[in-house]
């Protein structure tokens, strides 16, 4: 499908066509070096969110996976 930029207000606008249905409100808009615009649903960040954080253990325990193999360092 191919939509073009309308500028509505001073403002630019894209129609969403009727077969793309959006799941959120908000949307955060990307454009890449190639000049792909990237819409992306804005949601809640789990790792600020204090319910989240107070029901995981943040615990990492480190794992020996065997001798080193380059130049690691090893404190």
């Amino acid at each position: 499908m191919i939509v073009k930029a309308k500028k509505i207000n001073g403002v630019n606008v894209f129609e969403i066509p009727d077969n793309v249905k959006p799941t959120d409100g908000e949307y955060y808009v990307t454009q890449t070096r190639d000049g792909s615009i990237i819409y992306s649903p804005k949601r809640k960040n789990i790792f600020e969110d204090e319910k989240f954080i107070a029901t995981h253990d943040w615990k990492q325990e480190e794992i020996s996976i065997g001798p080193l193999v380059g130049k690691e360092k090893f404190d």
